[in-house]
């Protein structure tokens, strides 16, 4: 009898599988000290389904036993100045359309502190943040006592942390039982009717339409649209208040506030459900049109004695090194994150090295795994006398 998976998002419809990849790394971002470790890393499939209900997508084969919180997962971007000045400009603009100043502000999968940091920074804010992974001994620019840090994932058992302002960044998508997370949220919110509450997460359109498979990888188990997203937030007693892209149109922004009578009428881009079912549709057969491309290409510059590097050992470089199987081709992978180098790509075991180390050993190929720090990254490389051929993926 073929198995049956409800939406874990609207709880009505059936996900139907569109799209399956089988023994992928479980963890993209876990810092592994040798390359044995590396490539004997878990491994998890992906079983991509779509509900044609609410428009949402996940992976029906997740299994959370499989992934890995703790302070060994390292997934800051805080080392990238692109990066930065998006962040910050973020906090800005909330703090100033919330009037976030002298609040209490909430974040839910707060990472490393960057952005609880900001927002209480900026606004004169009282911040805490709920994270497993969050490490101590990173530095912040914070008064003492200003953010308080709980290494823990966040639940009912922290309702007594009301706020003014609750964020969860790069979080949901991490999240299986999506439905119950945010009745989680709203419960914890209670009664204080005026609270904000916003959240950002990789946006499923542009994945689908561009066949963006670096960004399908196995910690990220549930994705949105615009209009599932906000179907999700009005079903469990929110008013949506605003849904936007931003970063290159790679992040979803909902915003939103507990509903308190009548649940307000959707917004136009809300109406994204036809859309979603067309891409899904053609997916595959896109997807694998792209994965070829990219195989073709390596194989031309191996044949031209090319020498090849990544840049960006995240969860984007992880799912395309596994992805294209580049036979040893690629041995090295860049990121200017120092707390990530020296160690070892998930699954498929190349080691992690500093932008200098591209001084000496010269490559002719860069692959970046993110176009919007095209610019930042070919700068980099001038400034080490380098100019290869910069690919972004």
């Amino acid at each position: 009898m073929k198995q049956t998976h409800r939406c874990p998002s609207c709880n009505v419809g059936e996900m139907e599988i569109f799209y399956e990849v089988d023994a992928v790394p479980s963890n993209s971002c876990i810092l592994l000290g040798s390359r044995e470790e590396a490539t004997e890393y878990p491994r998890g499939d992906i079983r991509l389904g779509f509900c044609p209900e609410c428009g949402f997508i996940s992976n029906v084969a997740f299994d959370p036993k499989l992934t890995e919180y703790s302070g060994r997962y390292e997934e800051t971007q805080g080392f990238s100045g692109t990066f930065n000045a998006f962040h910050r400009a973020l906090a800005e603009r909330l703090i100033e359309k919330y009037d976030l100043r002298g609040k209490e502000v909430l974040e839910i999968g707060c990472g490393k502190g960057e952005f609880i940091a900001l927002l209480s920074q900026l606004g004169g804010n009282r911040g805490i943040g709920f994270d497993p992974g969050y490490r101590e001994d990173r530095e912040i620019l914070i008064q003492e006592g200003q953010v308080t840090f709980i290494k823990d994932f966040y639940s009912e058992k922290y309702a007594e942390h009301q706020a003014d302002f609750v964020c969860c960044k790069m979080t949901l998508e991490h999240i299986p039982r999506t439905h119950d997370f945010m009745a989680t949220v709203r419960r914890a919110i209670g009664d204080k009717s005026d609270t904000i509450v916003f959240f950002q997460i990789p946006e499923v359109i542009r994945i689908l339409r561009d066949c963006a498979f670096e960004d399908i990888y196995y910690e990220h188990c549930s994705y949105f649209s615009p209009g599932s997203l906000a179907r999700l937030f009005r079903q469990n007693g929110f008013d949506v208040l605003d849904v936007d892209t931003e970063y290159g149109d790679q992040y979803l922004t909902i915003e939103a506030r507990p509903a308190t009578g009548d649940v307000t009428a959707p917004l136009p881009r809300e109406d994204d459900l036809d859309l979603l079912k067309d891409y899904v549709a053609s997916f595959p057969q896109r997807c694998d049109a792209k994965l070829q491309m990219w195989r073709d290409r390596f194989a031309e510059w191996r044949a031209k004695g090319l020498k090849t590097v990544l840049w960006g050992s995240g969860s984007k470089g992880v799912s395309f090194l596994r992805s294209i199987d580049t036979a040893g081709q690629i041995e090295y992978v860049v990121d200017i994150n120092p707390y990530r180098q020296g160690y070892f790509m998930s699954g498929t075991g190349q080691e992690i090295v500093a932008p200098a180390f591209l001084r000496n050993y010269r490559p002719d190929v860069v692959v970046i795994m993110n176009e919007i720090y095209q610019d930042e990254i070919t700068r980099d490389l001038n400034a080490l006398g380098l100019a290869p051929h910069v690919v972004a993926v």
